[in-house]
Formats: C-alpha cells, sequence, structure tokens
C-alpha cells in the first residue's frame, strides 16, 4: 500500500523533464545551420515574386536524367534551354539556335548558335558544350529519357564555336521535335553531374533553394542573354529543308525577381491556397470540380486549354475479346465521350477520335468516326460472337479522371452488354500489372507524352497492337524530307489508328490554369506542359515582402542542452531501477531493429512495382533502364543488397534516396524538422486539453458535468482530424485569412511563423488524441479514487481537488504515461493525411511519397528508423512509469 501523498515530486520531476525535453526537441532541432545560407538568399532575391501551386514535386532537378513532368514544369525555359523549342501549335522554332538549315539529302542538320549566352555559372556556352550535352544524351551508358529518339545520329561535330552539326544514318524528320523535348536541354560539362541537387542552365532564372516535399524557389538571373523571338509563334516555324529565319529576340532579363513553386498535391489543399491568398496561381489545376468558382471570381484570370494528354480506354489487344476488331469497334461504338468528360472532368476536354492532339496543325477530327450508337454496338457483338455480351475486368489507377471515368464508362459498357468490374489500383501496381505484365482487359490512363503516335508501333507495348502497315506509315513518316509529306502520313496515321479501333479514344486532358489579376504574361498554352515565366510581370499595387526576416540561430547549443537533459534524466533512472533493467530494454531495442531490418527488408522487396520503371516512366528504353539500374545497385541480388544497406546502418549511412539521389538520412532530417516539432506541438496540446477534462469530470463524476464532458471526448474521437482540419482551413484562413492555409516556411524565417503554420494541423491531429487521453486519465482517476490511501487522505481532512491532484493523479500517471508513449509515436509517423491536406513537408509525407514512387531505399530506412523511435519510446515509458510508480525499482516487482 502507498502512503498518502508518497513521491509526489519524483513522479513529477520525470514528467516536467520529459515534457521540457519534447517541448526543447520540437522547437530547437528545427534551428539547424543553414539558416544563414536561407536568409541571404532571400534577401538577395528582394522578397517580390510570385508563387505558384504545383501538384506534383519534381524528384529530382535534372531534366536529361529523369522524365518527370513537374521537372520540366519548373525548370524547362526559366532554368535550362534547348537549341530549339515547340510554339503553341507544336511547330518548332529556335531558342539556344538562332537557326538551321537541312541538307537536300535530309541527312545532315547544321545549327548557328546564338553568342553572348553563358550558363548560371559564367561559362559560355558554345557549339562545343552543345556537343558534349547530346552526346552525353545519346551515350551507352546514359539515362537520358529521350535517348532513343536520338539513334539515328551518325556524328555531332562543332566546327566552329558557333555552328553545330548533326549528322545522321538515317532519316529522321523528327529530329527537330526530339530536340525541343525537355531531356535535351544543354548543360555545362563541368556542373552537369551536380544538376540532379544544383541545376545549372542558361535561362532567366536560376536556382535560390529547394525545400524538399515544399517549395522551389527560383530568382531572376540578371545576365540573361534575351528570350523567344518576340510574340509567340512570331518565328517561323522550321523543319525543311530550306532552314529557318533567324530569331530577331531582343536581350532582356526576367521581369519578376523571383518565383516560387509550392508544392500543393491534395486539390482541397490546392483551393483553399488559392483562395487564402498563399499562392499567386496554379498551374493545372487538380479539381476541375471548383474550376468554375474561379473563374467567376473577379480577383483571378483563368485559361481553359488543351494539353498533350491523350486519355484513353486502353484495350489489351493480344488476348480475347479485344483482339477482335468488331469487339473493339462495339466499345467505340459504346462511348459516349461527351457524358465522360461532362461527369468525369466536369465539362472541360476535347472529345478526340484517335491518339492524337486537337492543337496539333496535322490534327484531323475523327470524333464522327464512331457516334455513340447502343444498338450498332449489340450488332456488332453479336456478330463477333457475344450476343449475350462478356464480362472483362477494368483496372483504373489513383487520378481522379480514371476513378470518375471508370465508373461512367463501366455503365455504358453495361448498356451494351458488356461486364466491366472494376479493380482500383495504385500507380505502382497500375505499372507492374497493367503496363510490364500486360495482365489486364482494360484501363484508363493519359498519354502525356507529346507526339507518342509511334508507340503504336511497338509489338511489346501494353496494350498489344501490332500492325505491319502501321509500322510502315511510321518508317515513311521517319523519312519524309517535307512538312506536307509528314501532314499527310500523320493523317494517316490517326485514321489507321480510329479505323483499328486499337483503344477508345476518350478526350484530350484539359489544361487548366488560375492566377492573380495582379500578375500577367504567366505562359500555360505550351506543349510540354510548363509555366513559362520569361514574360510574367506584376501590375498591381506595390508588392510586398511576403517573408519575415530570417532569424541567424544554428540551434547545436539548445541541441546539446537536450541531450544532456536526457542523459541526467537516464542516469538518475538507472540509479532508482538498476543496470539489470537498462541491460533488458537496450538488448529487446537492438533484437527488435535487427528483426524489423530483416521483415521491413522481405516486405518491400516483394511489394509489386519496378522502382526504375517508376521513375524512368513509360518511355524509357531498356538500354536507359539497365543503366539505371546499374546506377542504383539494383542489380545486385537480395542478399547483397539487405547486407550493403545493414552495415550502412550500422554506420549511420541510410543509403542514397532512389527519387532526389541524395542520402536518405538528409531527407529524414529534413522532413523532421516539420514531423517532430508537429508531433510535439500536438502532444502538448492533447495534454493541456485533456488534463483539466480528465480531472474535472473525474470532480463531477456522476453529475452533469461529468456527462457533457464524457459526450464531448466521444465527439471528439469520432470526428477525423483531416475533416476537422479543412473546416480549421476554411473558417480561419479561407474566411478569415488570420493564418495561412498551409505549407511551412521554414524555421529560417522565426519561431514565431514556424509554429504559427504548425498551428492548424497541430489543433486538428490533437483533438482526438486530447479526448483518447482525458477518457483514460478520467477511468484511471476512478480506479485510483478506491484505493485506501485515498480514503486515508480524506479522513485527514484533504479535499476533492487536493485528494485528485495530490494523491490520485501521482498514481493514475502509468497508464496516462503509456498512451502518451504511443500516441508520440502516431503523431510522428501517422501524420500522413493532415500533412497532405496543410501540404507540410514531414515525414509521414515522405514515406507515403516514397510508397507511391517505389523509392524503397527511403521506405525501409524510414520505417526502421520509426520502429527505434517506438520502441525508444517504449523505453522512455518505462522509464517514467518507474520514476511514477515506487515499487518498480531495482530487483522489485512492478
Amino acid at each position: 500500500m502507498r502512503r498518502a501523498g508518497a513521491g509526489g515530486g519524483a513522479p513529477f520531476w520525470c514528467l516536467t523533464s520529459a515534457l521540457v525535453l519534447a517541448a526543447a526537441l520540437g522547437v530547437g532541432f528545427p534551428l539547424a545551420a543553414g539558416s544563414e545560407r536561407a536568409a541571404s538568399e532571400r534577401a538577395a532575391s528582394g522578397g517580390a515574386g510570385i508563387r505558384i501551386g504545383m501538384q506534383l514535386e519534381p524528384p529530382i532537378l535534372d531534366p536529361t536524367a529523369n522524365p518527370a513532368a513537374a521537372i520540366s514544369a519548373a525548370l524547362y525555359d526559366n532554368v535550362f534551354e534547348g537549341l530549339v523549342e515547340f510554339a503553341a501549335d507544336g511547330s518548332v522554332r529556335p531558342r539556344l539556335a538562332e537557326s538551321w538549315t537541312v541538307s537536300d539529302d535530309a541527312l545532315t542538320y547544321t545549327f548557328k548558335l546564338r553568342s553572348g549566352v553563358r550558363f548560371h555559372n559564367d561559362v559560355v556556352f558554345d557549339a562545343n558544350t552543345a556537343k558534349f550535352s547530346l552526346d552525353r544524351a545519346r551515350a551507352a551508358d546514359s539515362v537520358n529519357p529521350q535517348r532513343s529518339r536520338l539513334q539515328a545520329i551518325a556524328a555531332i561535330d562543332a566546327l566552329d564555336s558557333g555552328t553545330l552539326r548533326i549528322r545522321l544514318s538515317q532519316r529522321s524528320s523528327s529530329l527537330l521535335s526530339s530536340l525541343a523535348f525537355g531531356a535535351l536541354v544543354m548543360v555545362e560539362p563541368r556542373s552537369a553531374a551536380g544538376n540532379a541537387q544544383q541545376p545549372v542552365g542558361t535561362g532567366p532564372f536560376r536556382l535560390a533553394e529547394w525545400r524538399r516535399g515544399d517549395s522551389l524557389r527560383l530568382v531572376r538571373n540578371p545576365d540573361y542573354w534575351g528570350g523567344p523571338a518576340g510574340p509567340e509563334g512570331a518565328t517561323p516555324a522550321t523543319g525543311t529543308p530550306e532552314g529557318a529565319t533567324p530569331a530577331t529576340g531582343t536581350t532582356r532579363p526576367a521581369m519578376l525577381d523571383a518565383a516560387t513553386f509550392r508544392f500543393i498535391s491534395d486539390p482541397t489543399a490546392a483551393y483553399a491556397a488559392l483562395m487564402a491568398g498563399d499562392i499567386d496561381a496554379f498551374d493545372n489545376y487538380p479539381a476541375p470540380e471548383s474550376f468554375a468558382q474561379f473563374a467567376a471570381d473577379p480577383r483571378f484570370d483563368v485559361f481553359v486549354g488543351s494539353s498533350e494528354g491523350e486519355t484513353i480506354l486502353s484495350l489489351n489487344n493480344r488476348r480475347p475479346p479485344f483482339n477482335d476488331l468488331l469487339v473493339r469497334r462495339a466499345v467505340a461504338y459504346a462511348l459516349d465521350r461527351r457524358a465522360i468528360i461532362d461527369g468525369a472532368m466536369f465539362g472541360y476536354g476535347t472529345p478526340i477520335g484517335s491518339h492524337f492532339p486537337p492543337r496539333n496543325p496535322a490534327y484531323v477530327d475523327l470524333t464522327g468516326r464512331y457516334p455513340h450508337d447502343v444498338t450498332e454496338a449489340r450488332r456488332l457483338l453479336a456478330a463477333a460472337g457475344y450476343p449475350a455480351g462478356f464480362a472483362v475486368t477494368l483496372k483504373l489507377p489513383p487520378p481522379s479522371y480514371a476513378r470518375r471515368g471508370g465508373e461512367i464508362i463501366a455503365a455504358q459498357l453495361s448498356a451494351v452488354g458488356i461486364r466491366a468490374r472494376i479493380e482500383n489500383l495504385e500507380w505502382s501496381q497500375w505499372i507492374d500489372q497493367v503496363y510490364t505484365r500486360h495482365d489486364f482487359d482494360m484501363s484508363i490512363v493519359v498519354h502525356a507524352e507529346p507526339l507518342d503516335y509511334d508507340i503504336y508501333a511497338r509489338d511489346d507495348y501494353y496494350f498489344g497492337y501490332s500492325n505491319p502497315e502501321f509500322k510502315a506509315l511510321i518508317a515513311a513518316l521517319e523519312a519524309a524530307t517535307t512538312m506536307d509529306e509528314r501532314r499527310a502520313l500523320l493523317a494517316r496515321v490517326q485514321r489507321k489508328l480510329a479505323d483499328d479501333a486499337v483503344n477508345g479514344f476518350l478526350f484530350q486532358y484539359p489544361r487548366l490554369a488560375i492566377w492573380n489579376k495582379h500578375f500577367t504574361g504567366l505562359g500555360f498554352d505550351n506543349v510540354l506542359g510548363i509555366v513559362d515565366l520569361g514574360r510574367a510581370r506584376y501590375v498591381g499595387p506595390p508588392l510586398a515582402a511576403r517573408r519575415s526576416a530570417a532569424i541567424a540561430s544554428s540551434g547545436r547549443a539548445l541541441g546539446w542542452a537536450c541531450g544532456a537533459l536526457l542523459l541526467v534524466l537516464l542516469v538518475l533512472a538507472a540509479r532508482r531501477m538498476g543496470v539489470h533493467f537498462f541491460a533488458g530494454r537496450i538488448a529487446v531495442l537492438m533484437g527488435t531493429t535487427l528483426v524489423a531490418t530483416v521483415m521491413i527488408f522481405i516486405i518491400v522487396q516483394v511489394v509489386p512495382g519496378d522502382p526504375v520503371r517508376t521513375m524512368m516512366g513509360m518511355q524509357a528504353s531498356p538500354q536507359a533502364m539497365n543503366a539505371m539500374r546499374a546506377q542504383l545497385g539494383l542489380d545486385a541480388g537480395p542478399l547483397e543488397r539487405y547486407a550493403h544497406w545493414l552495415f550502412g546502418l550500422l554506420r549511420g549511412d541510410f543509403g542514397l534516396s532512389y527519387t532526389y539521389r541524395v542520402p536518405v538520412g538528409a531527407l529524414i532530417a529534413e522532413r523532421l524538422q516539420v514531423s517532430l516539432p508537429l508531433a510535439a506541438y500536438a502532444l502538448a496540446l492533447a495534454v493541456v486539453i485533456a488534463f483539466p477534462v480528465g480531472l474535472t469530470a473525474t470532480a463531477l463524476r456522476g453529475r452533469a458535468g461529468d456527462w457533457l464532458l464524457t459526450s464531448g471526448t466521444q465527439v471528439a474521437l469520432a470526428v477525423p482530424n483531416f475533416w476537422l482540419g479543412l473546416l480549421l482551413v476554411l473558417l480561419f484562413a479561407v474566411k478569415l485569412h488570420w493564418v495561412s492555409a498551409g505549407g511551412f516556411p521554414g524555421w529560417a524565417a522565426g519561431v514565431g511563423p514556424a509554429l504559427g503554420a504548425l498551428t492548424l494541423p497541430a489543433v486538428a491531429l490533437a483533438m482526438p488524441q486530447a479526448a483518447i487521453l482525458a477518457r483514460v486519465l478520467r477511468g484511471a482517476l476512478n480506479d485510483t479514487l478506491h484505493e485506501d490511501y485515498i480514503r486515508t487522505a480524506r479522513a485527514k481532512g484533504a479535499g476533492d481537488w487536493r485528494v485528485l491532484w495530490r494523491h490520485a493523479l501521482p498514481n493514475a500517471m502509468t497508464p496516462v504515461l503509456t498512451v502518451l508513449g504511443l500516441q508520440f509515436g502516431f503523431l510522428l509517423a501517422g501524420a500522413i493525411i493532415i500533412e497532405n491536406v496543410f501540404f507540410l513537408p514531414g515525414l509521414g509525407r515522405l514515406v507515403f511519397q516514397a510508397i507511391q514512387q517505389r523509392d524503397l531505399m527511403v521506405v525501409q530506412s524510414v520505417v526502421v528508423i520509426l520502429v527505434i523511435a517506438v520502441v525508444g519510446l517504449s523505453f522512455l515509458v518505462d522509464v517514467a512509469a518507474a520514476c511514477v510508480d515506487p515499487r518498480r525499482r531495482s530487483g522489485g516487482e512492478p
């Protein structure tokens, strides 16, 4: 039996120390070295610029090493430039090349390069640099996603500093179009290897800061050589033997001081960020359902255009029933494109009848080839031997256009007798099952690669179309020497695909953009889907700096203080509990971690999905993929890779991220600067809310106040934290404009702004945890009130609140501390949805992205860290519980 009031000081000293430690870690850890550099960069940029939302984040910043569309969207024509570029209609015009000529046999292209062009590191751009860039892209060990487009090149020569010659082994009329792709930009030889993290180009902007998971900041290049020649389309397109007219652009830098791309993947968060004024524009807006609201809002301008993405109902031509032309044509007649566009895209999108973009001058409108006709579809099915129809699977990737469109298409097919069973897949599953193993009947996907009609000439492509006549058309297209020949052949290509009903051609994916009226000149209408900032400017009232002055602080002294405090706490606990206790707990920690590494590695390896295919995209050649596997060490056996990873962990080396190409340890450290303070903040709020509620409910037990508080905790448990987060954003950010809708400014902007950005997500996370903690505390207190020492305290005249605070609470802390430990572990790794709602670059979001991208090294390393954290928290909970309970002494029984 415990004496009334015994040990009251020790447990509260332990609890206070733990809370101080958590607060110190939460606030002090993020103030890491490097804040001075970030502050100087912001000061140099003047703080004025535009903030642009993007749904996807670039995995790296080198377009020559990864096909991710987000890389080109942010960097192409802004940081990097190519010899040529696409005009809005898909034709080719000069960029770093002033002009070019083509020999009579169409086997030699000679480019006249611009003079006075310099890279951001002040190296002069010349023909030798251009030769290096293209030779690097077509090398045998190249991982360039467009390497296959350069196969016809026999040699590249620098005739002089301003003249580049490309000689072909065979005609390739698509060469100029290929050179306009983002993967074939010009790079500086000495900096090329580091472009993944520190890109060096010739464009009007240069990199200032990349905060992974949060934002990418570009600043104006004051030494920029010039820009595109005049208004859009002013420079004549070329590609004919006659060559091009020289460009007449004027030399000028960009008019914006800076541009910050914010990565916001959640459609609701994108809406809130625009409405709250946290961003000035959103490229490729992901929520068509709310687009009309912005179109009607006088604060915004909107753009509705067409992308290069053909949305298709993919059919597996390899196996029955879709190896039958009659069945494929029946499917085409069954589809009502307008109903699909209205239902899946809320009316935004252009119907197509073949795999070709309507914006291209060679486009042929074939939407009337198969009008929606249920009767004709049924007749064709009966003629094919399926009068009663048949059953198939429709495998859908994650995007909303596929999921919403799949439901509509399944209903339309059902009307003609085709019973489609829907299977929802994650991207990695889709790539593994549909694209790689061809294990599907039907699917829906956007093919976003420009000018990708040649995929239908590949026998091994996932929808399995193989037609000698079509292959002959593609070969003739490559050999064509005039634009008239190409247009005639492109028309035949489109008609052939439509006649053979290879796939269900649905609609051209729309390009939706929104921006504040105070900005003008933003370029969204282009082939590659880039955000062209070259002509953008601010036309509103004076633009104030949006960031607070940075606070330069290293935080190292505070880190050492936290470590010292933790060490003192452990030493005192060891004296109280004995060395054997600590030795046993450490042995459990090590054993659990070792077992966890084995299990995690095995699970990660058997999860479907090829990380290299996910990174390189659907168009990557086998040679480029093999080169990437060798670079990442994925060509080694599983045991060798596990041993290498395990020994790296022992050295504190978590390996290299497949996606970001940086050490995983650095990624974890970056994300902990958000997740650790957020978890500590939410837990502190939960404690502040739960303890008064639990104590008051116990004091009022059996009364109306107890019932009200208990009912309130039940409601808090029932409300999902992401829904609460959305309500908080709509009220305090969108409606009242008191706070930002999300994002994280970084600790270099100051502790106040950083904690302010974490407040709403911390509240959303804290409410259900506070409800759990309050109910546990109330139950534990009620149990202790029946103990003998409580009756003794009452007999000595102690009041209700003194009994609760002085005697019952310390003895009820063991289950409360256990729950606190579990809650901190959950908050550290389980805030994925909240981090997406508030677009916070935290640890949960990192793991979520890594799973989607099959970044196995990040997944397995982060999970091991979380296992260690959970086991470590359990150890600290045991220590705290021993401090609270005097019965848990060295050699004593708990």
